[in-house]
């Protein structure tokens, strides 16, 4: 960390000297050294793995306009490396933790194990193995020491936020590291994880267009979760499709990762491009459900209430919900700045007309937050967690769909929930003829 932050001074030094009187060369010349330091930035991160390489995939995923635009796309390129090839652990050090955990030798639980791993991520890799009924699995396994390691990290995480702020002054590094830091933890538990994704598979077997992994519960530990095996394209090549294909896609996201939460009472708080599969017969396969939250009643009905005011334009309506949460005091001068900012985050779902999502929607939402944070009566406010989660998974949503230049009108499959309407989509249609009578969307919770 410390020869990547001696490398980034010396080339924001030269970019400087670069870009003095303004040229064009100059400004070409800025913009390489600006890409190398990503490079250094990433390559750091890749190798500290834990809480530091969050920042890198969550990057990667949202355009918080940090960087200038002309170099913007090489610098998300690089940091999207960081999604599921970070350097792997060496599979002796693999192998130890999963016979730890077992309690037995590698090959009594499985007939074929690959040694190379096929995706290595922030708190652990995956490794493609068979079981003895013949049964492809995917075995993800935690980094030996990550744990431990997590919170040394987090004294690094801080120099790692400096060489962001370097090549990009102006981001609220202290509200992201306080974020991962609170979150992190409840990615290193395993089995909390495998119990989510069992309870998950279970709501989405056979589902038309949605496939979640199931788990192999015999061979889930702490460390080690064993789950069926999956093929599908990554999200980059998944960029690169028709935009029929695109926008399907994209509806399908916003299905899982918001929808869903309100049918469910299951907000998956961590949708980067990384955690899904692109299957060939137009289904995807959603992963990694660590970073979960159970929704109650009252937070449901929160949620309701927020989103319906914002789409009435009522800002005192929206203040009620927030200052009885705690967030805010009930000072009515707070009521319109506060709407203003909290449409640029959920608007986009409130447009009645196709809309296709920009990347740069995020860099905007980053600024005004930024901004409302900063405003007279609004410097003490308090995200409630569940709105905090939420909000950070939107965004995330959001840089996916801006990735995918995704077209549709959202309010659309809004409505289902926020106004219990009929599905006016065939995804729609197909989903609730795969529901039926199951999980419906709880809107009668604000009746």
């Amino acid at each position: 960390m410390t020869g990547a932050a001696a490398g980034m001074a010396a080339r924001e030094a030269a970019a400087r000297a670069a870009t003095t009187g303004g040229s064009a060369r100059g400004r070409e010349i800025a913009s390489r050294q600006q890409l190398k330091s990503a490079e250094a930035l990433a390559k750091a991160l890749s190798g500290m793995r834990g809480a530091a390489m969050k920042v890198g995939q969550t990057l990667s995923a949202v355009d918080l306009g940090l960087v200038p635009e002309e170099v913007r796309p090489g610098f998300q390129a690089i940091l999207a490396q960081l999604q599921q090839d970070a350097e792997p652990v060496s599979f002796s050090s693999i192998r130890q933790v999963i016979e730890q955990d077992l309690g037995e030798r590698l090959p009594a639980a499985f007939a074929d194990f690959d040694e190379r791993p096929a995706a290595a991520a922030s708190i652990g890799q995956v490794h493609r193995a068979s079981l003895h009924d013949g049964r492809s699995v995917a075995v993800k396994v935690q980094y030996p020491g990550i744990a431990e390691a997590i919170h040394a990290d987090m004294q690094n995480l801080r120099l790692a936020l400096k060489l962001l702020s370097a090549i990009a002054p102006g981001i609220d590094t202290g509200a992201i590291a306080a974020e991962i830091r609170e979150r992190i933890t409840e990615e290193l538990d395993y089995e909390l994880e495998a119990a989510n994704q069992r309870q998950v598979a279970r709501m989405y077997r056979d589902h038309p267009f949605v496939v979640v992994p199931d788990v192999v519960t015999s061979l889930c530990r702490e460390r080690v979760i064993v789950s069926d095996w999956v093929d599908g394209a990554r999200f980059s090549e998944a960029c690169s499709w028709q935009q029929p294909a695109r926008d399907r896609l994209g509806e399908i996201l916003v299905r899982f990762y918001l929808n869903g939460p309100l049918r469910h009472r299951l907000l998956n708080g961590d949708p980067h491009p990384g955690n899904g599969l692109y299957l060939e017969d137009g289904r995807v396969a959603f992963l990694d459900f660590g970073f979960f939250k159970h929704l109650g009643d009252r937070e449901v009905r929160d949620l309701l209430a927020s989103t319906r005011a914002t789409h009435a334009g009522d800002a005192l309506g929206l203040l009620e919900v927030v200052t009885g949460l705690g967030a805010l005091p009930s000072d009515p001068a707070l009521a319109e700045p506060f709407l203003e900012n909290y449409r640029a985050i959920f608007g986009w779902l409130m447009v009645d007309e196709p809309l296709t999502i920009d990347a740069s929607s995020t860099a905007d939402m980053m600024r005004r937050y930024t901004g409302m944070r900063r405003q007279d009566g609004l410097t003490g406010l308090e995200v409630p967690a569940e709105h905090f989660v939420l909000i950070r998974a939107v965004m995330l949503l959001i840089g996916l769909l801006g990735q995918l230049g995704a077209t549709a009108t959202w309010l659309d499959v809004a409505r289902e929930w926020l106004f219990a309407e009929a599905p006016a989509t065939a995804l729609g249609r197909a989903e609730e003829a795969f529901f039926g009578d199951r999980h419906p969307y709880p809107t009668e919770v604000l009746t």
